[in-house]
């Protein structure tokens, strides 16, 4: 765990600190259990920190990250906003190879869909969007729920990521 609180607590630049970590993670995959210990007792930022290391790792990785999948579904409305956001993004880059393993974060993201918080908003869209794609079994029934949530959603952005799903699919 003295790796991570060293990078995360040190005076780097906060996006040098997350990609020094998700460069040693890539490579250690040890680290990544010493970013969810690090994550139970630092603070809302730090957490905050320790998903993004794991996003960053998911996008080119995502086989590290995936034993790592239920502490990021139990997290995915944890009560800091980047902590939602990373997850959900987690949950995005994991869907496309994992379909089913992801499936168990959709009802938690629905939560995340009436979020104050616009960029909370998007990211679920991103991650319950890449399930849709890739989860033949919950295509249908997700489908419909977009298309209720794109007629509630004020931002365009957010409306947009289910509306070019929509069009994708078909439905």
């Amino acid at each position: 765990m003295e790796t991570v609180k060293n990078i995360l607590q040190s005076k780097e630049k906060p996006k040098e600190k997350i990609s020094l970590l998700a460069e040693k993670a890539k490579k250690d995959k040890k680290l990544l259990d010493e970013i969810v210990e690090f994550f139970q007792t630092g603070s809302n930022a730090e957490k905050g920190n320790c998903i993004e290391v794991m996003e960053y790792v998911s996008q080119e990785k995502p086989e590290l990250v995936v034993p790592y999948l239920d502490f990021i579904v139990e997290n995915i409305n944890f009560n800091a906003p980047k902590v939602k956001w990373e997850c959900a993004r987690v949950i995005g880059n994991l869907a496309p190879k994992y379909p089913d393993k992801t499936a168990k974060a959709v009802e938690k993201l629905f939560k995340n869909t009436k979020d104050k918080g616009t960029v909370v908003r998007w990211s679920a869209a991103f991650a319950l969007t890449e399930i849709a794609k890739s989860n033949q079994k919950l295509q249908k029934e997700l489908m419909k729920k977009f298309n209720k949530i794109v007629e509630d959603e004020t931002n365009n952005g957010v409306k947009n990521v289910y509306i070019k799903v929509l069009k994708k699919i078909g439905k």
